[in-house]
């Protein structure tokens, strides 16, 4: 029996500094900035048999979201403007809304699950998502799946 792939939404600094060189190294190559992989490999500091042991493992968040529906949750103070706040930042990143649901605030703070869909000229995934949690009243963000 074929073990399926699993995937894990992990933040930046739960990374392994290794896998971090490795995407360093693809965007190197991607971008022509270094002509072969031991050329990039070089240039970020690892081996290139690093490079090739993990480089179809590893990639930034935006670049496999594309064609995917992405839902997260965000736990945000109950404040007249915060939630069309939220909506334009995933307006601007041309992320399509599917659904929202918001419970019904508890203490000043409401719960609020928003499925979009990624669309092939979507911005920076994980752009939109600092975005969000950086706005002023959202306590929390939490990727919850995609499909």
């Amino acid at each position: 029996m074929a073990d399926k792939s699993q995937y894990f939404v992990v933040k930046q600094k739960a990374v392994p500094e290794v896998l971090l060189k490795v995407v360093e190294a693809k965007k190197l190559l991607d971008t022509r900035k270094a002509a072969t992989v031991q050329e990039a490999a070089d240039q970020v500091g690892i081996s290139r048999s690093s490079f090739y042991k993990y480089k179809d493992d590893i990639f930034p968040f935006h670049e496999n979201a594309r064609g995917k529906t992405i839902t997260f949750v965000i736990q945000m103070n109950d404040q007249p403007g915060l939630l069309s706040d939220v909506l334009k930042v995933v307006a601007e990143h041309r992320a399509n809304i599917l659904t929202i649901h918001q419970s019904i605030p508890i203490n000043g703070m409401a719960s609020t699950t928003i499925s979009v869909d990624v669309l092939p000229d979507t911005g920076n995934m994980s752009e939109m998502m600092e975005m969000i949690e950086s706005k002023e009243g959202v306590q929390h963000l939490k990727i919850l799946g995609g499909e």
